[in-house]
């Protein structure tokens, strides 16, 4: 990340978005913006569009009308592989089942961002292994599991992998998309708190997604995401 990055790492203008085969979209925002370093709670109901947000601002799609800028770059004027490789560089994220790579041992699920992005490579302080060790450690996950397949850990320690997948290589945005769903609500604040932590020495803005109030109070801003889209309200 570098001093002439803009103050706003996410801005939406006019957005719409309407899948393929659908008459009406299924969002409709008349702006957003996200400042840098923002720990923002994006909150609604299954259906309010959620999904379909994330998947602009990552690039996976491109607004039917209106403008997505994330790091200052319009979204729609990249092509596909070009968003991959922004995504890649840009974002990490942390799916609601996780997504580790069965496969791959802890510390090798952690370092595979680095093998997609020089970016983020660039950006590990000493050797990618000994940062992954540091990441993992500062989330709580014991060393003896370092090694181990992903498939023989438990569900918080696979979230806490998942994590540290997302955070390694300082990304601008950390996107996490219901990843506490299957955790009580102790564990829950518990991770949230650890997350925030790792976020904060990142240097990154993270977007959390959860339909779950209780979690609100943990960040510092909230976007009630059926309210803002405009889907569906006579005009």
């Amino acid at each position: 990340m570098t001093q002439s990055s803009p103050a706003s790492v996410v801005e939406l203008s006019q957005v719409t978005y309407t899948w393929s085969g659908n008459d009406t979209p299924t969002l409709n925002i008349d702006s957003l913006s996200i400042t840098r370093g923002e720990h923002l709670f994006i909150k609604g109901p299954s259906g309010c569009g959620k999904s379909t947000l994330l998947g602009l601002l990552t690039g996976i799609n491109t607004p039917t009308t209106g403008s997505v800028a994330v790091l200052g770059e319009d979204l729609s004027n990249m092509s596909g592989s070009q968003r991959d490789k922004f995504r890649a560089n840009n974002i990490g994220y942390i799916f609601q089942q996780f997504n580790l790579l069965p496969y791959l041992s802890v510390i090798e699920n952690v370092t595979l961002p680095c093998q997609f992005s020089s970016k983020r490579k660039q950006q590990v302080e000493g050797e990618i292994n000994v940062k992954a060790i540091e990441l993992l450690e500062k989330l709580h996950l014991p060393k003896e599991l370092l090694n181990k397949p992903v498939t023989e850990l438990s569900i918080g320690q696979q979230q806490r992998v998942a994590a540290a997948r997302a955070l390694i290589g300082n990304p601008d945005i950390v996107i996490a998309d219901e990843p506490t769903s299957s955790l009580d609500y102790d564990n829950r604040t518990a991770f949230i708190q650890l997350l925030l932590e790792q976020v904060n020495q990142a240097n990154s803005t993270l977007l959390f997604v959860s339909h779950d109030p209780t979690l609100e109070p943990l960040f510092s801003r909230t976007i009630n995401l059926q309210q803002l889209n405009r889907a569906g309200v006579p005009l």
